[in-house]
């Protein structure tokens, strides 16, 4: 694990560590400008409220292909009968701090910290973070929000207030615009994602895939 120089935005190669924890890096800060390049590297940040700041590149790595989406009976029923609506990026912040507080089980607090929250608004300014919203009776209910690396949607949190309503915004986000994408980074495993059809591939062929769908400015 290496220490970042605040003052340098640079990362090592994450080809190059064989950790089981995934964590690559330790420290550095949340601009905008470091969170873009570590996504382009395929790293991440995830810590603890109050600690340093964590940069991790799992291997295996969990991703979803967009044509291995899976839509349960129950599911397919909610979209048709259209229990819900949907919109994009027509409230990013909100969808954030929905994000932050949401209560989750065995978690005591969030790494979505206000720096964290400021720079992922720059990168959205940019078009290259976007959030999912999931309405019912005008009211939000559900959501997520994501880095875009071309062709590659990172996801990195999402939020329900009722039933299947993250679920339903997430398959609808697929069915619509999973043509325009090679695979949706979903990071840890989660059964709640796996139900959808997302998998464990290699770090390297997940680096594969990254390196051909760079972000282009």
């Amino acid at each position: 694990m290496i220490l970042l120089d605040q003052n340098e935005i640079s990362f090592p190669d994450p080809r190059q560590f064989d950790s089981e924890s995934g964590v690559i890096a330790i420290g550095g800060d949340l601009s905008p400008e470091r969170l873009l390049f570590a996504y382009q590297l395929g790293i991440f940040p995830w810590f603890n409220p109050g600690e340093e700041i964590l940069w991790w590149c799992p291997d295996p790595r969990f991703v979803l292909f967009p044509e291995d989406l899976k839509v349960s009976k129950s599911m397919r029923k909610i979209i048709r009968d259209e229990v819900f609506s949907f919109t994009e990026n027509t409230c990013f912040r909100q969808v954030l701090e929905e994000c932050a507080t949401i209560y989750r089980k065995d978690q005591d607090g969030t790494w979505l910290s206000e720096e964290l929250m400021d720079s992922l608004e720059k990168l959205h300014e940019l078009k290259i973070a976007k959030s999912i919203e999931v309405w019912q009776n005008n009211e939000l209910v559900g959501g997520f929000y994501g880095i875009q690396i071309g062709k590659i949607f990172c996801g990195e949190s999402m939020f329900s207030k009722v039933s299947n309503a993250s679920k339903a915004g997430f398959i609808n986000f697929i069915q619509n615009q999973g043509k325009n994408l090679e695979l949706i980074d979903c990071q840890a495993h989660s059964d709640h994602l796996e139900s959808l059809g997302a998998k464990m591939i290699s770090k390297t062929e997940y680096l594969k895939i990254l390196k051909n769908n760079s972000y282009e400015s």
